[in-house]
């Protein structure tokens, strides 16, 4: 039996996607990502929880998101969680749980756009796109 490992996060960047550039022109970016739920609490009052996910990008998606995506961005993410692990200046061990995004889809408008155009790219982790596509994703693999 195989098992799955999927993710799929509408929310708002937290700050500027961070970019590196590595060489043979390979882009990385990362940024923190806030998804919130609303719900009454034990006294009927509406209250809210934010979560925070660290988003990370490869390749096309990543230089997509270096050319569009600003603090405050609303994103549909799609992709893997993974955990690294790695040892700090002390010795002490430390974890980091990541999304690692293999589709992405911009929401609402983008930043620095007029309300006459609607652009709204959308790439997987095997494309990679030298100008932003148009949402070309189709429902009809969902199973729902």
């Amino acid at each position: 039996m195989s098992s799955v490992n999927k993710v799929i996060l509408i929310g708002n960047l937290g700050k500027d996607p961070e970019v590196r550039h590595f060489e043979g022109g390979v882009t990385k970016v990362n940024f923190p990502l806030a998804t919130s739920e609303s719900f009454k609490d034990k006294s009927g009052n509406k209250a809210e929880h934010t979560e925070w996910h660290n988003i990370i990008l490869w390749r096309g998606l990543a230089e997509i998101a270096e050319k569009y995506l600003r603090k405050g961005s609303q994103v549909f993410i799609e992709g893997k969680i993974k955990t690294r692990t790695w040892e700090d200046k002390e010795g002490n061990k430390r974890y980091s749980t990541e999304i690692v995004a293999d589709n992405l889809i911009l929401l609402g408008k983008p930043s620095g756009e007029t309300s006459s155009q609607n652009i709204s790219p959308s790439v997987s982790a095997t494309e990679t796109p030298t100008t932003p596509p148009t949402a070309g994703n189709t429902t009809d693999d969902l199973p729902f």
